[in-house]
């Protein structure tokens, strides 16, 4: 993976750059990052996946309660959500074609993510307008496209994405109230030289 990017960035005229990601983009960063060591100068991260350490006596160790409770909680709010990601997982090209055939399915699969995703006090419909939530699904209906960005999860489980090596590469995170995983520092500084912890309000 990280060999495309280096060859576009290749072509952009950069010999070193700096990354950020998130959702999708905080994993497919983090790749660029391990394989790309050399070239990447900073990895920023507004989403991050670290769980409890292994081979440990106490993984829970020098880890603060709010850290652990706050785990806890996104772990929780997330475990009735994740059917979306199973089914994307597992059955990309049938999801895809229900979801092509049928504009009203398909906005209805995309508002229920924006619904649920959206840190809005009033719901999703306090921060995008139907023209905005009716362009993005739009985009993706006119183009058939519902499969292709579905298949990544599918994809992505059978190609192993995640990054196996600790990360060297200076990395700050932006950590967000309501993000999909909010792991506490001392589980991601196993993984990633972590230079910068800015928790936002």
């Amino acid at each position: 993976m990280g060999d495309i990017f280096a060859q576009l960035m290749d072509r952009l005229g950069y010999e070193r750059y700096a990354l950020q990601g998130g959702d999708w983009g905080s994993v497919i960063t983090s790749r660029i990052a391990s394989e790309q060591a050399d070239r990447v100068i900073g990895l920023h991260l507004n989403l991050l996946f670290a769980g409890p350490p292994v081979g440990v006596v106490d993984p829970e160790a020098g880890v603060s309660v709010e850290e652990l409770e706050r785990a806890r909680e996104r772990e929780a709010f997330w475990a009735p959500e994740r059917g979306y990601s199973a089914i994307q997982g597992t059955k990309p090209q049938t999801l895809g074609y229900a979801m092509n055939d049928s504009p009203a399915g398909w906005a209805a699969w995309i508002i229920d993510k924006v619904h649920v995703l959206c840190d809005c006090p009033g719901g999703h419909e306090d921060k995008f307008t139907k023209d905005e939530l009716l362009t993005n699904i739009t985009l993706y209906w006119v183009t058939q496209t519902a499969t292709s960005a579905s298949r990544i999860y599918y994809e992505s489980q059978r190609a192993g994405v995640g990054v196996a090596a600790y990360i060297d590469v200076p990395t700050g995170a932006a950590l967000f109230p309501k993000e999909i995983s909010y792991p506490p520092r001392k589980w991601v500084e196993r993984s990633y030289n972590i230079v910068r912890w800015t928790e936002m309000p």
